[in-house]
């Protein structure tokens, strides 16, 4: 009867096959990342595959920590690390032990160095960008002079301000001569003194962009006393020039929107601040009108003439109440004289001696009232209306009976 093995057995001695072949045990790999999975524990499982197949990878913690950058999704990478066999599965798999971007992930690869290294020298901070200004005059421009990025860029310009001078500098802006020129551009467009400067080009791939991602590129984007708005490529596209840069624009033609100010939008709104200005005086015109006519009126009844009058007016009322007041008294007067004089009248010797009677004294001048008061022989005076009568007393009569001698 036949040898008979476990499983276990076979999958042991197929790793164990593994272990000692020197070629598998030290391999480099190249192939698109695709199936990533990132684990809580921090390992990381992928799949490694070109276009006719595939092997299952995985990286421990451990060596994760080592990487430079964060695996994703169809990234092109060369792994390096062992293949061996998972025995409870009874399936082979790659354990990486490093990852680096290949081709084009190389040059990414590189971008995140320097990105991180000016970044962390502060090339970067807000601080240090100068603001772009509202309203220039000279508008420079570092890029190809044919393609349609310095096309884009003057269109736009010209038509916010066809009033605007673009003082293009001829860098060449791919290829390894794209650095130096790119430089001497900004330099040269500085020292002309231009009041904005673009400095870009359209859209390409990777290496075509990277003569922006220099670093003597960046510190002279940093150095120049001239606000830059970087443009390179599309709007996906991003460059170190684009971190450096006082301002980054998506395309060529966002970054003329960005420098030039739209001049007919401009004269609108100076044309509805002209009238917002306009209708702003004519109702402090009408205000300050109207309280200059109530200060003058205030002013009228505060002034000495106004107030002369009025105290006078005051005097004149005072004055015909007063009088009206007196005359009031003095006819009240009158007519309390005339019935006193009427009463008077009644009272009076001389009114009653006119009517007949007569006033009668004795020798010392007391009135003679009383027959007792006087005697016979006695010397009388008897006063009547235009005059005296002396007589001597020959009877005393009592009553209209009683008599006396």
């Amino acid at each position: 009867m036949p040898s008979t093995y476990s499983v276990s057995q076979i999958n042991s001695y197929i790793k164990n096959m593994f272990a000692q072949d020197f070629f598998l045990g030290s391999v480099f790999i190249t192939g698109e990342i695709s199936n990533l999975k990132y684990h809580q524990t921090g390992h990381v499982y992928f799949t490694l595959k070109d276009e006719g197949a595939a092997i299952s990878c995985v990286m421990f913690s451990s060596d994760r920590q080592r990487m430079t950058f964060r695996m994703e999704e169809g990234q092109s990478v060369i792994v390096g690390g062992s293949i061996s066999v998972y025995e409870r599965y009874g399936t082979y798999q790659m354990y990486a032990k490093s990852v680096k971007l290949s081709g084009a992930g190389t040059l990414a690869e590189e971008f995140e160095k320097l990105k991180a290294r000016l970044a962390e020298s502060g090339m970067f901070d807000e601080m240090y960008k100068r603001p772009i200004p509202k309203y220039i005059k000279t508008l420079g421009v570092v890029t190809a002079p044919t393609g349609a990025a310095i096309r884009d860029i003057i269109n736009v310009a010209k038509r916010r301000n066809p009033g605007i001078q673009i003082i293009l500098y001829p860098a060449i802006v791919q290829g390894d001569q794209a650095p130096l020129s790119i430089i001497t551009g900004i330099k040269a467009l500085e020292r002309y003194g231009v009041d904005v400067m673009i400095v870009g080009r359209g859209g390409g791939s990777a290496e075509d962009l990277w003569g922006f991602n220099d670093e003597n590129v960046a510190r002279a984007i940093f150095d120049c006393d001239v606000p830059i708005i970087s443009a390179v490529g599309h709007e996906t596209d991003f460059t170190i020039a684009d971190f450096v840069a006082s301002m980054r624009a998506p395309t060529p033609s966002a970054a003329a929107e960005i420098a030039v100010t739209d001049m007919a939008e401009t004269m609108r709104h100076i044309d509805s601040l002209r009238k917002n200005l306009t209708m702003s005086f004519k109702v402090k015109f009408t205000d300050m009108r109207q309280s200059l006519e109530t200060m003058r009126h205030s002013l009228m009844r505060l002034s000495p003439e106004s107030r002369l009058k009025d105290q006078r007016y005051r005097l004149m009322t005072v004055e015909n109440d007063l009088n009206a007041l007196m005359s009031g008294r003095v006819d009240e007067a009158k007519r309390r004289l005339e019935i006193d004089i009427e009463r008077l009248k009644g009272l009076s010797p001389l009114d009653k001696l006119s009517q007949g009677y007569s006033h009668v004294a004795d020798s010392e001048g007391r009135t003679v009232n009383d027959v007792s008061k006087v005697k016979k022989g006695e010397s009388l005076t008897i006063s009547v209306r235009n005059g005296r009568i002396y007589a001597t007393v020959d009877e005393v009569e009592h009553g209209s009976k009683e008599k006396n001698s």
